[in-house]
C-alpha cells in the first residue's frame, strides 16, 4: 500500500528528527506524495489547589518563540534535502492535534518518533506517540 499524504509530528527531539527522516524517505520512494510537517506545542499551565495561576506573559511569549524555532529548523531539514513540504505550528495537546490535524487533512499515515521531549509529563499522561497510536483511524507509524 502507498501512502501519499503523509503527516509527520516533529518535535526537535532525537526521535523526532528520525521521525522526518523517515517520511522524507517515503516521500522520495512514493511519486505524487505531499508531506506536511506538524509541531505541536503548549504553553505551560501552574495549578494551584482548584484552579490555574496566571503565566506571565514573557514565559508563554518564551514557549511561543521556541516553537517557532522547531518548526524553522524542520523547514531548514527540508530545504537542505530538497524535499517539499509544509510546516505547520499548532498550539495545544500533542495527541490530540495530531490526530485533529490528520482527520481534517485526509491524511493516509502520521509518521511519530517514538520518545519526544516530554519527561515526566509524558510518564505520568502517557506518551503521545502511544495516544496516537491507540486512537487514530488511519496507519500510524512510529520511529525509534
Amino acid at each position: 500500500m502507498l501512502f501519499t499524504k503523509i503527516v509527520a509530528a516533529y518535535d526537535g527531539s532525537k526521535a523526532g528528527k528520525k521521525a522526518l527522516d523517515k517520511a522524507i524517505e517515503l516521500v522520495k520512494l512514493t511519486p505524487g506524495a505531499t508531506l506536511e510537517v506538524l509541531h505541536v506545542f503548549d504553553f505551560p499551565r501552574f495549578y494551584v489547589a482548584d484552579g490555574f495561576a496566571p503565566v506571565p506573559t514573557s514565559i508563554n511569549q518564551d514557549f511561543y518563540e521556541l516553537a517557532e524555532g522547531t518548526a524553522d529548523e524542520a523547514k531548514a531539514h527540508l530545504e537542505k534535502l530538497g524535499v517539499e513540504g509544509k510546516v505547520e505550528l499548532a498550539q495545544g495537546a500533542p495527541a490530540e492535534v495530531i490526530l485533529d490535524y490528520a482527520k481534517k487533512h485526509n491524511n493516509d499515515l502520521i509518521i511519530i518518533g517514538s520518545r519526544g521531549l516530554g519527561g515526566i509529563r509524558e510518564f505520568v499522561l502517557g506518551s503521545v506517540s502511544h495516544n496516537v497510536v491507540q486512537h487514530a483511524q488511519i496507519p500510524v507509524l512510529v520511529v525509534k
